[in-house]
């Protein structure tokens, strides 16, 4: 059962479970909370995990205005009482975190940086590119279930990977959540209003670790390299045989990372 924090123009669904020094899931664009399952259960053992839908996904509301969720995760933290967590996000949830750390850069202890996006990006990677206009094609056309195949293409299965190389299991796992987030009547991911953090990195003092899969696109790649770069106190991880969903593909080598980095004072 999820937890419902109220924003005064609509609410955040989240959930929380253990105790000890906090961490906070933030998923993919178009996936839900429910993308950090196996991470979920596996540092309850000794943090107090808080996973959450962003407004447009899942269990939350739709933006009903001008937003930003940077300040809805302000929001949640003071909400649930949490002073410094340790962020950890899949692309949107990276680039909500980047954003955060730039608005309030005392209230996060570390980011664990994970296919990260940047706002002020631009996509450039002609794979992505070409699958994104097919999927307005396939929008404009009402075709619900190529727009539902382009998105897996695009963010699932990845530049270098067939649809049959995928874990059938993974690939059926983010289906599930982009189904449920259509039959729950969002639409897209909505970035809300944004600091332009794409050329402000060097600005983020917190710790950090950017985490890729080698299958990813090159757009993902030029944003871990920027931050790795700039970034004063950031660290990079690459991660063989994952594509963009890196914690789906490599859970364990995903887990290993993330253990590691919140031992890391």
């Amino acid at each position: 059962m999820g937890e419902r924090i109220e924003l005064g123009d609509g609410h955040l669904s989240c959930e929380e479970r253990g105790e000890g020094s906090p961490v906070v899931f933030l998923h993919a664009g178009g996936m839900t909370r429910a993308m950090w399952e196996e991470q979920f259960t596996r540092f309850a053992r000794d943090h107090r995990v808080i996973r959450y839908d962003a407004r447009g996904a899942g269990g939350s509301s739709d933006p009903a205005g001008p937003f930003s969720h940077r300040e809805d995760l302000k929001q949640l933290l003071d909400a649930l009482d949490v002073e410094r967590p340790v962020l950890v996000g899949c692309s949107l949830g990276s680039r909500v975190f980047l954003d955060f750390a730039l608005a309030c850069p005392d209230r996060a202890a570390g980011l664990f940086l994970s296919s990260p996006g940047i706002s002020g990006m631009e996509f450039q990677d002609p794979y992505v590119l070409g699958l994104l206009a097919e999927t307005g094609e396939a929008a404009r056309s009402g075709d619900g279930a190529a727009v539902l195949e382009c998105v897996l293409r695009l963010w699932v299965d990845g530049p270098h990977r067939a649809p049959a190389d995928v874990d059938p299991a993974v690939r059926r796992r983010c289906r599930d959540m982009l189904v449920d987030n259509f039959s729950q009547g969002h639409g897209a991911p909505d970035p809300g209003t944004e600091l332009g953090a794409i050329g402000r990195v060097a600005e983020i003092g917190t710790r950090a670790l950017v985490v890729t899969g080698d299958l990813d696109s090159t757009d993902i790649f030029a944003v871990a390299d920027l931050v790795e770069r700039e970034a004063p106190h950031a660290r990079r991880a690459r991660v063989p045989g994952a594509a963009h969903m890196v914690n789906l593909d490599e859970p364990a080598q995903f887990g290993e990372l993330l253990e590691e980095f919140l031992a890391t004072p």
